[in-house]
């Protein structure tokens, strides 16, 4: 049986807010109420869920680079994978997720601490 294996590339927070600073969009997966207790300044936000259609019908951007951000990091590798699978190339993960994000005090908006 073969199997295709596609490796997901993930950046520490501190790369990925500087490649958000470069163009890059930041796509949130968590749920409404984890979204609503803070979120990456500037991110977009998509629940995993709705991923698979949005991805389908190319609501996010085919060019330029996309990282996926969750809580802990999990749900952000699935969703890179799933992008890539279809046809997206430039994906990546946010390692530790919104949890490492806000230890590392970097920059959150619309709630408190992101947690999970």
């Amino acid at each position: 049986m073969n199997k295709e294996v596609l490796l997901v590339r993930e950046v520490d927070p501190q790369e990925a807010l500087q490649r958000q600073r470069a163009g890059a969009l930041v796509v949130d997966l968590r749920e409404p109420h984890e979204w609503a207790r803070g979120h990456v300044e500037g991110a977009e936000h998509i629940s995993l869920d709705d991923l698979p259609v949005r991805l389908r019908d190319g609501v996010l951007p085919r060019e330029g680079e996309i990282l996926f951000i969750c809580a802990s990091g999990n749900r952000s590798l699935n969703a890179a994978a799933l992008a890539a699978q279809t046809g997206y190339r430039n994906v990546a993960s946010v390692a530790g997720g919104t949890s490492a994000w806000a230890q590392l005090g970097l920059p959150i908006e619309g709630g408190g601490l992101a947690g999970p």
